[in-house]
C-alpha cells in the first residue's frame, strides 16, 4: 500500500485507531512487557485522556501512537493511513502531517525563539503553512514573546509555546504528555481551554495525564494498569460523550 494511501476500514470519524499494540523491552535476559494488547480508537472532535500509576505504560503508549517509537505488535492509523511498521523516515513524514505532539519537555529547540520554533516544523513540511506562525502564537497568548527564547519564557509560557508547536501544521490528532503537569491552576486551566477548543475545532485530542482537571474536560477516561488498558468505548454522539464523565 502507498504510504499516503487510505484505509477505508472503520469508522471516517475514528481518526487515530491503535490495534492490539504491544511493547517489549529487553535488557540482558529480562524482559519487560510495557504495553500488552492495547486498543483504542479517538474520534474526531473527541478528547481522550489516558491516567494510571507511574510505570503503567502511558508514556510508551504515546510514543508508538506519535510514530515516534515501534510497537512489537499490533499497528497504528492516522486518518486511515498507517504509521507503525514503518521506516523512521516515512513515520517522520506522517507525523508531520497528521500528528502533533507535545511532550513533558515542551518542544522547543533552546537556540530558535520561540517564533522560529513554531516555524521549523512548517518548514520541514513544505508549501503554504495551514495557520501562520504569527497567528497560532496569538491564539495561544503569546503576540509580545514572538522574539523571546525558551529559556526567557515562564513555565505558563512555555507550555503554551509547546501547543503552538504541537499545531504548527493543524493536525488532525494532538497528542499530550503530562501537558500541565508543571503549571499553577490558572495556567493549567488556560492550555486545558486550549486544547478543547481543537478538539472543537475538530481535531482528535489524547492527553497522557495524572492530572485531575485534565479528567474533567476529557469526554472519555482510559485506565493503563501494568500495560493493559480498560475504560469507555467511543461515544455515537457528542452528547453521549459528555454523559461518560458526567
Amino acid at each position: 500500500m502507498p504510504v499516503d494511501s487510505y484505509d477505508t476500514r472503520g469508522s471516517a470519524h475514528e481518526v487515530l485507531t491503535a490495534r492490539e499494540l504491544y511493547r517489549f523491552y529487553r535488557a540482558g535476559e529480562e524482559e519487560t512487557l510495557a504495553l500488552r494488547g492495547v486498543s483504542l480508537t479517538v474520534r474526531r472532535g473527541e478528547t481522550v485522556a489516558v491516567v494510571g500509576p507511574s510505570g503503567a505504560g502511558k508514556s510508551t503508549l504515546l510514543a508508538c501512537l506519535a510514530g515516534l517509537d515501534e510497537p512489537s505488535g499490533g499497528e497504528v492509523r492516522v486518518s486511515g493511513v498507517r504509521i507503525s511498521h514503518r521506516p523512521e523516515t516515512e513515520r517522520a513524514r506522517l507525523r508531520a502531517r497528521h500528528i502533533g505532539v507535545l511532550l513533558q519537555t515542551r518542544n522547543l529547540l533552546p537556540h530558535l525563539n520561540v517564533l522560529d520554533n513554531v516555524r521549523l516544523p512548517q518548514r520541514a513540511q513544505g508549501g503554504r503553512p495551514p495557520v501562520p506562525a504569527e497567528t497560532l502564537l496569538a491564539q495561544v497568548g503569546l503576540t509580545g514573546r514572538t522574539r523571546a527564547l525558551p529559556r526567557e519564557l515562564s513555565g505558563g509560557e512555555l507550555a503554551r509555546a509547546g501547543l503552538a508547536v504541537a499545531l504548527a501544521n493543524a493536525p488532525a490528532v494532538l497528542l499530550a504528555d503530562e501537558p500541565t503537569g508543571e503549571l499553577d491552576g490558572e495556567t493549567e486551566q488556560l492550555v486545558l481551554s486550549l486544547l478543547r477548543d481543537r478538539a472543537t475545532e475538530g481535531c482528535a485530542v489524547l492527553l497522557v495525564t495524572h492530572s485531575a482537571e485534565a479528567v474533567r474536560v476529557a469526554d472519555r477516561v482510559i485506565t493503563l494498569t501494568d500495560g493493559r488498558a480498560t475504560g469507555a468505548p467511543p461515544p455515537h454522539n457528542r452528547e453521549e460523550a459528555h454523559d461518560v464523565v458526567g
